[in-house]
């Protein structure tokens, strides 16, 4: 029974880590993108602001920058990437990409675009920093690196989509939380 149960979570587990690299898409330019559109019962302008506050968190060089479309914006962020087991783990790189969303009356979409790798090298001091003029486009990644880091790689950035966008879809879905309020229970110290 235990070989069976072990087995099950295997299974589910690689199933996971298969469907999480399913989520990026190659578009019409061969290029790696997490594209996604979702309904929603708000306006159009609030979506906008809700996004548009929830992009400024995440810009590293300032605020989001308008786009042409109206109701459109793109911001460039980044986040690292580790290699090696859990006990053992290291920074590899860093990977800048770019969020571009658009919001229309009962809908917004977004795309996670322009993934590249910037490698990472120990310093002196054993710092972990960025190799300094090397920055590979994540489709030309498997060439340079190889396909296993590619494979590792291309895991962490689709983890990385599904949560940028769980957190985007929360911000702009916001909803006030009405927390009750907690009855106190008194206690009389002067009976025993």
């Amino acid at each position: 029974m235990k070989k069976v149960l072990l087995s099950f979570a295997f299974l589910l587990n690689t199933y996971v880590l298969l469907a999480q690299k399913d989520s990026l898409q190659l578009d019409e330019n061969d290029k790696y993108v997490y594209y996604k559109v979702s309904d929603t019962q708000i306006l159009a302008d609030t979506v906008y602001q809700r996004a548009w506050q929830f992009a400024k968190g995440l810009a590293d060089a300032g605020k989001p920058t308008a786009g042409n479309a109206d109701k459109a914006f793109h911001v460039s962020s980044k986040f690292l990437v580790y290699s090696g087991t859990s006990l053992i783990r290291k920074e590899s790189g860093q990977i800048k990409y770019t969020l571009n969303f658009q919001a229309a009356d009962g809908k917004y979409r977004y795309k996670i675009s322009s993934f590249i790798f910037t490698p990472y090298v120990r310093d002196r001091f054993g710092n972990m920093v960025p190799v300094a003029g090397i920055e590979v486009p994540l489709e030309n990644m498997g060439v340079k690196y190889g396909q296993k880091n590619l494979n590792a790689c291309l895991d962490q950035v689709a983890e990385y989509a599904l949560n940028l966008s769980a957190r985007l879809k929360q911000a702009v879905d916001r909803k006030k939380d009405t927390v009750a309020p907690v009855k106190i229970k008194k206690v009389n110290t002067g009976n025993w």
